[in-house]
């Protein structure tokens, strides 16, 4: 609590409370501007700030709640992940050379947000370029997780999913190209929503650089939102929702197809050997379906999607690197791509695809995209016969801060056997490939404390049916707490 107001509530109860007038836009931006002070200091998650901004926007904020002419997300102070661009604040998408750059010009759904009302205060921390799956870099240096400090809060919306977690922030705008929203809801025990492609306008977001921007959204990549209740998302996507040119009107969201658990059809998907998962993790996707069926669903343990996990992998892989190397510079990118021809057209190693990604041809995307439109009309028939997928978000929970330069040589441990570390990639890669909306949705704690959730993925277009699933869950007890740094 700050001042009397709970900054670890949920988005939509303090949109309630502001319009109740039970407090001011004014006195819940102070308020959070003293938990940024108590605690961005040790967790580095908030980057960059404009107070004065704020404080107008806030004010304006309270004006427009007395005249009763307030908007959708009116008075809600926000942080924006500086892979965004934030008009009038510093975006650098963790990269040194950007440190210093000031867009003119908000991302499309940063547009959406101050339109909604929203009180934007600043931007949080991310790897470079959004590049890695923990957050850190030599423009803005590390950030801690709120569970322990000890550890990584995930990459690359790490800033963002402490912010939201430790009320820093009442929620956040995130990207999600290689899990980057869903690993850090995970490993800080928020809500993250990776959108349907194409949903959610990701002009104005880094990758790509700058000044190799397309109007059209990136393969795979996507824009979404994390947060602290499931309800939130309800709330934040349909004003995110909709193209670049916010004058024109938002899609419509579909209707989820339960709201309850009761007839509910969950494929789990708890573990698979080509995707080693750390027990404790999957324990966590099993009890998420234990409640889920105790209230109702019919939870079927071996369903699955026509599609081989490898070639999902596969696939998902070679246009994740194209689209990573596309950005990169030159002399990066062409080392990269010698690599190459030390790999057979077999081999699924991180580093043979990461090759074969960045040396992408019109003829090999020409045939990837076609086995991925195969793949996609198999998730398609999957989902007539089954609502939601539930399986992991990640093969760890929230891991030791781990910076060696070769991203190939790390680690992770799961289940006591090391395993390449971009096998983050694995578990994300399903929804990914298929353009698929997927929730990471808390649902209990590891044995040492630390967050452990469940990916809850849905039908394509149909996000608010893994929104409804993870609202499910959450009455069910899983959901959010606050870790003790905000307590």
């Amino acid at each position: 609590m700050a001042d009397g107001i709970d900054l670890t509530a949920s988005a939509t109860a303090l949109r309630q409370a502001l319009l109740a007038r039970r407090f001011s836009a004014t006195d819940l931006l102070e308020a959070t501007f003293a938990r940024i002070d108590a605690l961005n200091p040790h967790l580095n998650a908030i980057v960059t700030e404009d107070r004065a901004a704020a404080r107008i926007m806030a004010k304006t904020s309270d004006a427009r709640i007395a005249e009763s002419r307030a908007r959708p997300l009116e008075g809600l102070p926000i942080t924006i992940k500086d892979a965004f661009d934030v008009a009038g604040l510093p975006s650098s998408g963790g990269l040194p050379a950007y440190r210093e750059r000031v867009p003119t010009e908000d991302a499309a759904a940063v547009a959406r947000l101050r339109a909604a009302g929203a009180v934007i205060i600043g931007k949080t921390n991310v790897p470079v370029f959004s590049g890695d799956f923990q957050s850190y870099n030599p423009a803005h240096g590390v950030t801690n997780n709120p569970w322990d400090e000890a550890r990584s809060p995930g990459g690359s919306s790490g800033g963002a999913a402490v912010a939201v977690a430790t009320g820093m922030s009442a929620f956040e705008l995130g990207s999600d190209l290689g899990s980057s929203i869903r690993w850090p809801a995970h490993a800080c025990g928020v809500f993250g929503l990776k959108t349907s492609w194409g949903l959610v306008s990701t002009w104005g977001a880094i990758p790509p650089p700058p000044e190799r921007r397309t109007p059209r959204n990136a393969d795979l990549m996507v824009a979404g939102p994390i947060s602290r209740a499931a309800e939130d998302l309800d709330l934040i996507l349909p004003v995110i929702a909709g193209p670049r040119d916010t004058a024109l009107p938002a899609p419509g969201l579909a209707e989820p197809r339960r709201a309850s658990a009761k007839g509910l059809r969950v494929a789990l998907w708890a573990d698979d050997p080509f995707a080693p998962v750390d027990k404790e993790v999957s324990d966590a996707v099993r009890e998420a379906a234990r409640r889920l069926a105790e209230a109702g669903a019919i939870v079927d343990e071996t369903a699955r999607p026509s599609v081989r996990f490898a070639d999902a992998f596969e696939v998902y892989a070679l246009l994740n690197h194209a689209v990573v190397a596309y950005g990169l510079p030159p002399k990066v990118r062409a080392r990269i791509q010698a690599q190459a021809s030390r790999f057979s057209p077999n081999d699924l190693s991180h580093q043979a695809l990461q090759a074969r990604g960045a040396r992408m041809t019109p003829g090999l995307y020409q045939q990837i995209d076609q086995r991925r439109r195969a793949q996609k009309r198999q998730w398609a028939r999957f989902f007539s016969c089954y609502d939601v997928v539930l399986c992991p978000p990640a093969p760890v929970a929230a891991i030791p801060h781990d910076h060696g330069p070769d991203i190939h040589a790390r680690r992770l441990m799961v289940n006591g056997e090391p395993r390449p570390y971009l096998d983050f990639l694995l578990w994300a890669s399903l929804a990914t490939g298929a353009d698929l909306p997927a929730l990471s949705a808390p649902v209990m704690h590891s044995r040492d404390g630390l967050p452990l959730g469940a990916q809850i993925i849905a039908p394509f277009g149909e996000d608010r049916t893994a929104i409804a699933a993870g609202a499910i869950l959450e009455g069910l007890g899983s959901r959010f707490t606050p870790p003790p740094v905000a307590g």
